[in-house]
């Protein structure tokens, strides 16, 4: 009997000596790297038909000459006569600037999972929309990283999209900082303002993003010091203080679909008692579709125009919630591109949970109700001149990094908007909201050369955007081999043992995400 459980216990300790080894193997496993394509002194696009995201005009069979990463020349055909030229056929083919999606989450992964197929997909800009506080974490990248990253695409020493605007971690009051951190991060109250800004000053940070429980007063200080920082407000409706005031406080850009429906319908002051607010959300969700109140919800788009302030509707993340429990669209085929760590913890729990939601309980349709209302609030908010920019929430569940912004701009023209407005959410409106209008947005000379090249013409279908043949990065030329590499390289180190066990680890050993999870 004895015997039998040595044998039982050295059995065991073998499986557990050999399952440890081999998690340290993945986690020791090296990275690939990817190759920058070979640069060219002189790019030369000949034949092109020039997409003016601004006028919705077509100058057709143009030339576009390139040096180093800046567009010197537009304009009818003429040779370049350099020796280092690289020519392009642009014959037949549209050329729009390059995409800029305005709400993603980067980690310390997206050089192998997001970035190749950020690129591949034509989006050279991304707003990322998290951050770290005072410390490396193992999951989230902070604006250090993200400078460094920059600085490597400057210098064609990088594939990855150009970051525009650095963010802080989420503002969201003591829950959301995790013991260890100092206390000024928590803001519990105004007099811990001008640190968290000093801060985040230091760490060339643009914009503080604020979620959604902060206190009134910690918010207002917030609004109020971070512009004699240098740095703005982004990020969620505050709960507890009115969308209008927050507005008037200076808040540059809100997120998400649902901004309106909490504002608009007749128990909305209820959502702002910090003590129930969840509970009462919850009981009120339907009545904030079926009670929508257009004349309060105009009001306040109005007043969003007048103080330029921008919308991100996110309508992937309310898709997701409407359509959780449907085959097809769980389904996705763009999911061979995501780990398999990330689609059964991550992701499955959570579509497990949208969908029990959709099919049971007092809350049947009411998510599809809220993705259908969001859009039909698209349409009212651009025609009132509030500003849309096309935003994805990368890395939320069924949101994939490059290939979910085309979705976003799809469903931006379902909402109403024309091809060309859908366009410019993501172009010329992107860059007018980050200020770096003269480098970025449109083609014109002297600006950066991020390029998509197309087959079609996407101010007749806005799904041509996805018709790719080739984007320009910084002035470096990815044809479409290229991107199919980039494609395929996310594809396989995504499916490997070893990405998957990094995944897993960095998810674990971070305190950001444990806090997330907890909330």
């Amino acid at each position: 009997m004895l015997k039998s459980l040595i044998k039982s216990l050295r059995v065991i300790v073998a499986f557990v000596v050999l399952l440890l080894l081999t998690y340290a193997i993945g986690l020791a496993w090296p990275m690939p790297n990817l190759e920058v394509p070979p640069t060219s002194e002189y790019v030369w696009i000949r034949h092109v038909n020039i997409v003016d995201v601004e006028t919705g005009n077509i100058l057709q069979n143009q030339d576009i000459h390139i040096r180093g990463n800046r567009i010197i020349y537009l304009g009818e055909s003429k040779a370049l006569i350099k020796k280092d030229v690289l020519a392009i056929n642009g014959t037949g083919k549209y050329v729009i600037p390059g995409l800029w999606d305005m709400h993603t989450h980067s980690n310390q992964h997206s050089e192998w999972l997001h970035y190749p197929l950020y690129v591949a997909n034509g989006v050279t800009g991304i707003r990322d929309m998290s951050g770290q506080l005072n410390e490396p974490d193992s999951y989230w990248v902070g604006s250090r990283e993200r400078l460094k990253w920059n600085d490597e695409l400057e210098k064609n020493k990088r594939v990855t999209p150009r970051y525009v605007l650095q963010s802080s971690y989420q503002m969201d009051g003591e829950a959301s900082v995790p013991d260890g951190f100092p206390n000024f991060f928590k803001l519990q109250n105004t007099s811990q303002v001008d640190s968290l800004l000093r801060y985040y000053k230091n760490q060339e940070v643009d914009f503080i993003k604020v979620y959604q429980q902060l206190s009134p007063e910690t918010y207002r200080a917030l609004a109020l010091e971070a512009p004699k920082y240098g740095m703005h407000l982004a990020g969620h409706k505050p709960m507890f203080l009115s969308l209008e005031e927050s507005i008037e406080l200076g808040q540059k850009s809100f997120e998400h679909g649902r901004i309106f429906m909490f504002e608009a319908f007749p128990n909305a002051d209820k959502l702002r008692n910090p003590v129930d607010w969840k509970s009462q959300f919850s009981v009120f969700k339907k009545s904030m579709v079926d009670d929508f109140d257009t004349t309060i919800a105009k009001d306040l788009m109005q007043h969003m125009a007048e103080n330029k302030a921008y919308w991100t509707p996110t309508l992937q993340t309310l898709k997701f919630e409407a359509k959780a429990h449907e085959t097809d669209f769980r389904e996705n085929p763009n999911l061979e591109y995501v780990t398999m760590v990330r689609k059964k913890l991550w992701w499955g729990i959570d579509t497990q949970s949208n969908s029990k939601r959709n099919l049971e309980g007092d809350n049947v349709g009411v998510s599809s109700s809220f993705y259908k209302a969001a859009k039909a609030q698209v349409k009212m908010a651009s025609d009132l001149g509030v500003p849309i920019l096309a935003g994805t929430d990368v890395t939320d569940s069924y949101v994939f990094a490059g290939f979910s912004l085309h979705d976003e701009l799809q469903d931006l023209v379902k909402s109403g908007l024309s091809n060309l407005e859908a366009l410019q959410t993501a172009t010329w409106v992107a860059a007018n909201y980050a200020d770096l209008d003269s480098d970025y947005g449109t083609i014109k000379p002297g600006k950066v050369a991020d390029l998509v090249l197309l087959d079609s013409n996407p101010l007749v279908d806005i799904s041509n955007t996805q018709r790719i043949s080739g984007v320009l990065l910084n002035g470096v030329y990815y044809d479409d081999n290229k991107l199919e590499e980039l494609k395929n390289f996310t594809k396989e180190i995504s499916s490997s043992f070893h990405m998957n066990v990094k995944t897993f680890h960095s998810m674990m050993s971070s305190p950001l995400i444990r806090v997330q999870f907890a909330d």
